[in-house]
């Protein structure tokens, strides 16, 4: 069975994506994605499958995977029961990651527990106490204080005595394979084609359902609708155009990000960003003004 692609957003403000989520949840499933991910269980037993490695987890149990490496955390509870908190996740990219150590050299202490993360890497309990709590501060803190908890998490991890690998040295995961199956095929197709015109029956015939299948699965996938996700993706590069385009027009940025109108391109822009485009790009300038003077 191949894994789902897991979409990781990560805020336009923010380096990494911390956050917490109960049982059942949409992201309980086999799936993978690019980025490093930490997972520390709050609460329930069960299984967990990482590769080709299936293990017994409990409260406290503290993994990181890297990049494209399947998993899934599977609890043993009563059918319809519902959890608010399972477990917290902290994600972030390889490319964030590299940047982060070219300006911190001191971070190449993490270089082996991220290579050990290919293949799963499971912490001690003892480090697990000492993550945990940061974890949750982390998943509520702004600013500032996210960078400390986010450091204060990659020093107790990567100097933790006890730490071994899950999935064993023959499992190599394919991420081309991944993506040639099912809503994976539609996610990159999204992608390559974010400015075009498309409607979901032709996404639909892509991967041959009726548009009401395909569009349940395509919520059960995503967590959203496939106009709220598009539109939260074609918002993302409005706002890369707006900062890396000063002299584009907004009505320009509307249609070549894909939107057809200026009035709905403003309107999402607002439900996205809590401010207009021209807002938006006002801060901007002030934001530059103020550190060329500094």
């Amino acid at each position: 069975m191949n894994p789902d692609l897991e979409v990781v957003a990560v805020g336009i403000a923010e380096s990494f994506k911390a956050w917490e989520h109960g049982y059942p949840y949409r992201t309980v499933r086999w799936h993978f994605h690019p980025e490093y991910e930490i997972h520390h269980v709050v609460a329930t037993t069960g299984q967990y499958f990482v590769g080709d490695f299936i293990g017994d987890f409990e409260p406290g149990n503290l993994v990181l995977t890297g990049p494209n490496l399947p998993h899934n955390w599977v609890s043993d509870v009563p059918p319809g029961t519902s959890l608010p908190l399972r477990c917290r996740v902290l994600q972030f990219s390889e490319s964030f990651f590299s940047s982060a150590n070219e300006a911190f050299p001191e971070l190449s202490a993490c270089k082996e527990m991220l290579e050990m993360s290919r293949r799963g890497a499971l912490f001690s309990p003892r480090t697990a106490e000492l993550v945990g709590p940061l974890l949750g501060e982390l998943v509520d803190a702004r600013g500032i204080d996210r960078i400390q908890l986010f450091m204060g998490i990659l020093k107790h991890m990567s100097s933790a005595a006890g730490t071994r690998e899950l999935a064993s040295a023959r499992y190599h995961p394919d991420p081309s394979g991944f993506m040639s199956s099912g809503m994976n095929k539609v996610l990159a197709y999204i992608n390559a084609n974010l400015t075009e015109r498309f409607v979901e029956g032709d996404l639909a015939d892509l991967i041959g359902q009726n548009p009401s299948s395909f569009s349940r699965s395509f919520r059960r996938h995503t967590g959203m609708a496939l106009v709220q996700y598009v539109n939260r993706l074609r918002i993302n590069f409005a706002c890369h155009l707006l900062m890396s385009k000063p002299d584009m027009s907004i009505t320009d940025i509307c249609f070549t990000t894909g939107f057809n109108n200026i009035s709905n391109f403003n309107r999402r822009f607002l439900e996205q960003k809590g401010m207009a485009p021209t807002r938006f790009r006002t801060l901007l300038s002030k934001n530059i003004r103020a550190s060329e003077a500094a």
